[in-house]
């Protein structure tokens, strides 16, 4: 989930404003990490698996420290239901993911799969897909309704992926380095769940250099991954635009992951200012080792016209609205264009309810840098938007089938905007316009959104899943927003594939996939339509409430401290605790 200019590109184009004490610490950094990467190498595949259980141990005494000060940050008071974000997005999935990672290693260990008793299915286009949720039974129960499926590249076999899951961790002994982490400024699992796939999936050790955004960030993330720490396979480093372009540039780094913008990743790919242009233009980066990259982009939010109730056009409306100003705005996966059939009949119900929920979400702090700037940018080329919220801090911009939608389309604002573009098509040509549309004239590849009732997706048969499989974009949310497969363990996480250097879109490589599996193209993750009870009356078998990521969601908090206190112990006594903190939001 990224970030938009973490660092200015403009103050990457020289270090030289680095004084002595911070290159030295920086340099001792590395040095530690090149002793490390030594015993890393002769770390068995069972002591890898107890490093990462015992890292979830101090990951789960420092949730509620590490929950606070991400509040802090952000300026959310202790109380309030918006700190339930904090919880699901930090604690939460890095102690999924920590603990799913030291299950997988474990399996190696035991010289068995990761994807050992997982199921596989088809898909179109000669695709092979792994089912990653649920994945247990409780997940089953905590997400009932809910379902995930990796589809690996046309043509890859099960047994192929079976046999190839664990990717590094074949072959433990062969290690690659060190590899510089950049870390994001928003989200807080990104940073730690990027240092353990550096570590696991590419068996690298890793410098974590975190975004000056994060700073007050850094004692929690010290206590919580103390263990890699005392380890030697981690080191956590803070600084800013100098340190980043002083790091990148370090001959004993090997490898750099970023997550930010595309601006800063040019910037560290080819240089600043005109020179950094020329290089682009050239295509002859100044980086002279590999790097992935996770960049976010425009989120299209496909809404396929159908008879809808008055509760479902409400629930619907507050479920866009959550794809946008989750964070407050700032997430490389918010929706930012919703596609809208222009002859649907209940479009103006729709709109309204959708203004509504934008109005009434819980006001919060403009807390990421710039935001101000971009919303005006955003008022800018779309005078007549209109602004909700407290203050008009939120902006949606509403345009018909002729208006010019390519600032919309072209710009990731990552602040409180939200478009509406209407399409003049119905049914299955609607869903095929806008996912050429998606595909064609939107920057960014990382997630898309659908939303689609029951009833309409059974008509449309085969074109909906021939829609799907054209979406070109790394995961792919049904009825569920696409922040679900971020939260997913067992997901892959990150651009569809095929981007180059020179036009990276939303980046290169991925992340999380708990179960190490090789050869991905993208996550579809599978929601309910409607929230329980209506979800059965609506004859789907899905038992979950509203979910807690919703910013209208009043329980959040309790339900987010409990989800976390479950992933860091798991007992079937935990979930009547958090079933009744659910199904009061």
């Amino acid at each position: 989930m990224s970030t938009i200019a973490p660092e200015s590109p403009s103050a990457m184009a020289d270090h030289s404003a680095l004084g002595r004490t911070e290159r030295s610490a920086l340099d001792q950094a590395i040095s530690d990490l090149a002793a490390g990467e030594r015993s890393w190498a002769a770390t068995p595949l069972a002591e890898r698996a107890a490093l990462l259980q015992r890292t979830h141990t101090t990951i789960a005494a420092s949730a509620e420290d590490w929950a606070l000060t991400a509040g802090r940050v952000k300026g959310l008071s202790p109380d309030s239901p918006l700190m339930g974000e904090e919880w699901i997005s930090g604690p939460y999935p890095t102690l999924t993911g920590f603990g799913q990672l030291a299950h997988s290693l474990a399996a190696l260990a035991a010289r068995k799969s990761p994807l050992e008793g997982t199921k596989f299915g088809t898909a179109p286009g000669r695709r092979t897909t792994v089912k990653v949720l649920p994945h247990s039974a409780y997940e089953a129960i905590l997400l009932h309704g809910f379902h995930a499926e990796v589809w690996l590249r046309p043509g890859i076999a099960a047994s192929t992926a079976s046999a190839h899951a664990g990717l590094a961790q074949h072959h433990p002994a062969r290690t690659n380095g060190i590899g510089l982490v950049l870390g994001a400024g928003n989200i807080t699992s990104i940073a730690p769940l990027d240092v353990a796939y550096e570590l696991i999936a590419h068996n690298r050790v890793v410098l974590l250099k975190l975004n000056p955004t994060m700073d007050d960030m850094h004692p929690v993330f010290t206590r919580a991954l103390a263990p890699l720490i005392e380890a030697g396979v981690l080191r956590i480093v803070r600084g800013g635009a100098e340190a980043g372009r002083y790091l990148t540039r370090h001959p004993d780094i090997s490898h750099v992951h970023i997550t930010g913008s595309s601006i800063t990743h040019d910037a560290i790919v080819y240089g600043a200012g005109d020179e950094g242009a020329q290089r682009k233009a050239d295509n002859d980066p100044a980086l002279q080792i590999p790097i992935t990259s996770e960049l976010g982009g425009v989120a299209p939010v496909i809404v396929v016209p159908g008879k809808w109730s008055k509760k479902d056009l409400r629930y619907q409306a507050e479920h866009v609205a959550t794809m946008r100003l989750h964070n407050g705005g700032y997430n490389c996966i918010a929706g930012q264009v919703v596609f809208i059939s222009e002859h649907w009949p209940q479009k103006h119900e729709f709109l309204a309810e959708l203004r509504d929920a934008m109005n009434r979400a819980p006001a919060r702090p403009a807390w990421y840098p710039g935001s101000d700037t971009r919303l005006a940018s955003a008022l800018e080329s779309y005078p007549d938007a209109t602004r909700t919220g407290e203050s008009g801090c939120r902006v949606v911009v509403e345009l018909d089938a002729q208006s010019d939608a390519t600032p919309l389309q072209r710009t990731e604002y990552f602040a409180p905007v939200l478009g509406v573009r209407e399409l003049p098509a119905t049914g299955q040509d609607f869903l095929d316009a806008a996912v050429s549309i998606a595909n064609d004239e939107l920057t960014g590849t990382l997630g898309a959104n659908v939303i689609i009732a029951p009833r309409d997706r059974k008509r449309m048969g085969a074109g909906f899943d021939q829609a799907i499989a054209a979406l070109r974009y790394g995961t792919i949310g049904v009825n569920a927003w696409t922040g679900v497969g971020y939260l997913t363990a067992n997901a892959p996480w990150g651009a569809y594939p095929g981007h180059t250097l020179d036009d990276i879109q939303s980046g290169r490589g991925v992340v999380h996939n708990a179960l190490l599996i090789a050869d991905t193209e993208r996550t579809v993750v599978t929601g309910p339509f409607r929230p329980f009870p209506r979800s059965i009356a609506g004859g789907e078998l899905a038992l979950f409430p509203k979910p807690p990521w919703f910013v209208t969601a009043r329980s959040a908090a309790a339900t987010g401290r409990l989800l976390a206190g479950f992933a860091a112990a798991p007992g079937w006594l935990k979930m009547p605790a958090v079933f009744a903190a659910a199904f009061r939001a």
